[in-house]
């Protein structure tokens, strides 16, 4: 009798697949690179990265971890919030940070940069705040989807309009622990969250 199959890595159910779309060492070499990139816009002085929380966590702790000298950081969590499953554009803080950034050059740090919507809000509160130099690095980019006009400092990859986890970005509160990106196929029935802001 023959052995039974194995399930794929990162299959949940037989209803539910994730394709990769940028492996881990991609991933790894593209970090490396834009903490050079960082550095040597701000050389020998101390950065102050601000992680978006929940996403955002995998990304700060290998871009801090990559950038030589003086490193902090910090966290922030915010929602968007609107009626069931539809974003209403509304953001509101959920957590703040835990200590001044004024007088500091801040990077904040973000998984994915969609609409634009929550960074939008976020630059203006952190603008308030009245930092040194107020910069932003996403390890995603998803120009196809944004609304309001903002844009990243630093980008990772720039991807295509499709639902993508990994690498701290969750599907129902799973896949943040994938090592890679991948795309989120779905069967029929199945519903894609709302998208990141």
């Amino acid at each position: 009798m023959p052995a039974p199959k194995k399930a794929r890595p990162g299959t949940r159910t037989p209803r539910e697949r994730v394709r990769v779309l940028i492996t881990g060492a991609r991933i790894h070499k593209r970090i490396q690179a834009l903490a050079r990139e960082i550095r040597k816009d701000f050389p020998g002085e101390p950065l102050h990265l601000i992680s978006v929380l929940k996403g955002g966590v995998f990304f700060l702790t290998d871009l801090a971890r990559s950038i030589p000298g003086e490193v902090s950081f910090d966290f922030i969590a915010v929602s968007s919030y609107g009626q069931k499953t539809h974003s209403s554009g509304q953001v509101r803080l959920t957590r703040d940070l835990d200590s001044s950034i004024e007088g500091k050059t801040v990077i904040v740090v973000e998984d994915i940069l969609d609409t634009g919507m929550t960074l939008r809000y976020l630059l203006r509160l952190f603008q308030q705040r009245k930092p040194k130099h107020l910069r932003v690095a996403v390890l995603l980019d998803k120009p196809e989807r944004r609304i309001a006009a903002v844009r990243a400092d630093y980008v990772g990859f720039s991807i295509p309009n499709e639902f993508v986890v990994g690498y701290g970005l969750d599907y129902a509160e799973r896949y943040r622990n994938l090592p890679y990106v991948g795309i989120l196929v779905l069967g029929p029935g199945l519903k894609k969250k709302p998208a990141e802001d």
